[in-house]
């Protein structure tokens, strides 16, 4: 059931936001992506948001936010929480307007964005890791605010905000020189969706917006579907920049409005999509920013022919997260996997493992081992990665044939994260 929002961003409010951020905010290239272009059989364009200042769309809604306080709200200070982009933009923002700002991240952000955060902010701001999730940091960060009187800053659920994130969409319609059949957005809090989407209804009606989520924190989806604004007990945190427990309230009742249908993504999947737009064209992003790019193969069918517009929304991708990213890459492809392998305590049974168990395209790239004197046999964690995944079945037929076969860990998720 669609209920219509008490509050839904008009269009001059909308073009009231970008007059008030143009001059740190420049428009992104919309550019047409070859690859996907040609593979999907369709005109797939990227809304280049990676390449804006702090490197996504974030800035948009937080100096928006920040430009229409008063005087004596920038003297109390600002308060925001974060898992680094919209903590960027607001970093930038006191900068910009000359004022005192604490800003709350979770303690498993990514050191880079960490960084980015005090570098644009300089001597105005500071920040405080505290809490596993966003969700956490912003207990804290709102708890802050309240007891020193700053103004809190949000990171989605604010009117302001959702109007500075909406400008993308006045810029869309003015750069795409053909009517946008689809355009895929992604969702961590729903802010970028419901000003983007708000906009597409009002000024073209006939696109087709699909919301896009990560599987392991799909809070706007099971919201759609449950038609309330549900908090998920657990969340996967690796799309840090679109792993939320619950969306806001402002924005789930937009949506529900101008969402017309939404995609999870594997997080794997998402891996593959960075590798693969860091291979052939050169662009780092980060998981949130590959999000849309990731769910096009979902909708291949319906889209053969279609002008396709996906917002790329961020690339504070820290390199250190590189082989996480290529290792869940190759999880999720079925070219990597770990078993148990019990090796006899007898001299040369790694050799006989290697040469009679292996095949010719097989690497071993992790091996934990400890030799047991008092057992017959020993237990090792190896982890395989192969060149084809039907490669697989006769990799195992060959451990059970001569015994080397214990336990397969993919399937053992619990045990698997001890590993990776």
């Amino acid at each position: 059931m669609r209920v219509k929002s008490q509050y839904f961003p008009r269009i001059e409010q909308v073009k009231e936001a970008a007059a008030s951020i143009k001059d740190a905010v420049s428009p992104t290239p919309l550019m047409q992506n070859m690859f996907y272009s040609s593979f999907f059989k369709s005109n797939v364009m990227m809304k280049r948001e990676d390449l804006q200042l702090v490197r996504s769309y974030k800035i948009r809604g937080a100096l928006n936010k920040v430009k229409s306080l008063d005087s004596s709200q920038l003297r109390a200070g600002l308060v925001c929480a974060s898992a680094g982009n919209h903590a960027q933009g607001v970093a930038y923002a006191c900068a910009a307007m000359n004022c005192k700002g604490t800003i709350y991240m979770p303690v498993t952000t990514p050191s880079q964005k960490v960084s980015q955060v005090q570098m644009f902010g300089g001597a105005n701001v500071e920040v405080v890791l505290l809490g596993d999730t966003f969700d956490e940091a912003k207990n804290h960060a709102i708890n802050h605010a309240t007891c020193s009187n700053s103004t809190f800053i949000h990171p989605f659920d604010d009117e302001k905000i959702i109007e500075g994130q909406a400008t993308i969409a006045l810029e869309l319609l003015q750069q795409s020189e053909s009517p946008i059949d689809y355009l895929l957005l992604p969702i961590g809090g729903g802010g970028l969706a419901a000003g983007v989407g708000s906009v597409f209804k009002s000024l073209s009606p006939s696109t087709v917006i699909i919301g896009v989520e990560p599987a392991g924190a799909p809070s706007m989806k099971v919201s759609l579907e449950r038609g309330e604004n549900v908090k998920l007990e657990q969340i996967e945190k690796f799309v840090d920049g679109a792993a939320v427990q619950q969306v806001g309230k402002l924005n789930f009742d937009i949506c529900q409005s101008v969402i017309d249908r939404m995609l999870v993504v594997h997080e794997g999947k998402i891996c593959e999509t960075i590798l693969n737009l860091y291979n052939r064209d050169a662009i780092v992003v980060e998981p949130a920013g590959a999000l849309t790019l990731s769910a096009l193969e979902q909708i291949s069918e319906e889209i053969v022919g279609k002008n396709v517009v996906c917002i790329v929304s961020g690339s504070n991708n820290d390199i250190t997260r590189t082989e996480e990213i290529k290792e869940r890459a190759l999880l999720y492809k079925g070219l990597k996997h770990y078993f148990v392998v019990p090796f006899p305590q007898r001299a040369g049974a790694l050799k006989e493992f290697v040469v009679e168990v292996l095949g010719p395209n097989d690497d071993i790239t992790h091996f934990e081992y400890t030799k047991k004197n008092s057992r017959e046999t020993g237990s090792a964690v190896v982890g395989i990665e192969l060149k084809s995944q039907s490669d697989l079945s006769s990799l195992v037929d060959r451990m059970k044939r001569r015994h080397f076969y214990g336990e397969y860990l993919n399937d053992r998720p619990d045990l698997l994260d001890l590993i990776v």
